[in-house]
C-alpha cells in the first residue's frame, strides 16, 4: 500500500470517527431532552411559564369542558394544552420554538393525551384560530392589543383568558387568582373576557327603532316608536346574549347576525320581540 493510500486511508478512519462521534453526542441530548430556560428569548416574548395553580385557574373561568376546543397562543413547554386534554378538550398550542413544540408533543405523549392535544410551530398573527371556543395566552399587554381586532372578529361566546396581561380598554368579564398557598408566587392573575356579539347600529322592530352604539360588551342608545326617543338603560353582552331595560320593561334575547329574537318582561307580563339590523353593522369598538 503507498503512503497516499495510507493517508487517505487515515482521513477516512478520522472522518467516521468524528461523524460517530457526533451522532453518540446527538444521541445523548435526544436521550437529556430539550430543558427550556426561564427568561430565554422567544420572537414576541421571553418565556416564562405560567404556573400549574394558574392553568387550572384559568380554564376553570373558562369554564372548559370535553365540548371545547382549546388553543394556546404561545403555548411553550404544552402544559396549558397538555391540562385542557386532561378535561377532555381538543387542544393545540401554537408556538414558534420548535424546540418547544418538540418538547410539547414529547410531554403530551408522556401524559397519555397525544390524541387530544397537538402543538404546530407558527406565527401567532399568521394563525387562523377562528374555530377555537377557547383561547388562552400568557403575553404582553401590547401583543394582546396587536391581537385585540382579530379577536373581537371571532364568534360571538369565544371566551378569551390571559395571564396577568388586560386587553386595553376592553374591561375584562371575571377575574381570578391563584394564591402562595397553592404555590403561585408570581403571575398569578386570570382575566376573562368572553367576545361580544356585534350590535351597533339601527335596529327596526315592530313598533320603533333601535339605534345602539356599542363599547365592547357594553352599548348605549334610544329605542324610537310613536315619535318619542326613549334612552336605553344597562345595555350589557354576554357573548350572543343582549340585555338592556327601557323604561320598566327589561329586553332581553339572542343575537344572530342581522337578527335579535327574545323577549320582553313588563308589569309580570312576558311577551316576544324580535329586531332586523338595517345596514351595517357596527365594529364592537366605538
Amino acid at each position: 500500500m503507498t503512503a497516499s493510500h495510507l493517508l487517505r486511508l487515515s482521513f477516512l478512519t478520522l472522518w467516521l470517527f468524528t461523524v460517530a462521534a457526533g451522532a453518540l453526542t446527538q444521541a445523548r441530548a435526544a436521550e437529556k431532552g430539550y430543558e427550556p430556560q426561564v427568561g430565554q428569548e422567544g420572537k414576541d416574548v421571553v418565556w416564562v411559564p405560567t404556573s400549574q395553580a394558574l392553568v387550572n385557574k384559568m380554564l376553570d373561568l373558562a369554564k372548559v369542558t370535553s365540548r371545547d376546543f382549546v388553543i394556546d397562543l404561545g403555548s411553550g413547554d404544552g402544559r396549558t394544552v397538555i391540562t385542557a386534554a386532561k378535561r377532555g378538550a381538543r387542544a393545540l398550542g401554537i408556538e414558534y420554538n420548535p424546540d418547544m413544540v418538540e418538547l410539547s408533543k414529547h410531554n403530551a405523549a408522556r401524559e397519555g393525551v397525544g390524541d387530544k392535544a397537538s402543538f404546530v410551530k407558527a406565527d401567532l398573527f399568521e394563525t387562523d384560530f377562528s374555530q377555537a371556543t377557547v383561547i388562552t395566552m400568557f403575553l404582553l399587554p401590547e401583543i394582546n392589543l396587536k391581537l385585540r381586532p382579530k379577536i373581537l372578529d371571532l364568534k360571538p361566546g369565544t371566551r378569551i383568558v390571559s395571564n396577568s396581561f388586560t386587553m386595553g380598554d376592553w374591561g375584562h368579564d371575571r377575574t381570578a387568582t391563584a394564591g402562595e398557598h397553592e404555590s403561585c408566587t408570581s403571575y398569578c392573575t386570570a382575566y376573562l373576557w368572553i367576545v361580544p356579539a356585534k350590535v351597533g347600529g339601527t335596529w327596526q322592530l315592530a313598533d320603533g327603532e333601535l339605534r345602539l352604539k356599542q363599547s365592547y360588551q357594553k352599548f348605549v342608545g334610544t329605542l324610537g316608536s310613536g315619535g318619542r326617543d326613549t334612552v336605553i338603560r344597562n345595555g350589557m353582552l354576554r357573548g350572543d346574549q343582549i340585555s338592556f331595560s327601557v323604561g320598566d320593561a327589561r329586553y332581553a334575547g339572542r343575537v344572530e347576525g342581522d337578527k335579535i329574537e327574545g323577549t320582553i318582561k313588563s308589569g309580570g307580563n312576558t311577551r316576544k320581540w324580535s329586531a332586523t339590523r338595517t345596514g351595517k353593522p357596527a365594529p364592537a369598538r366605538s
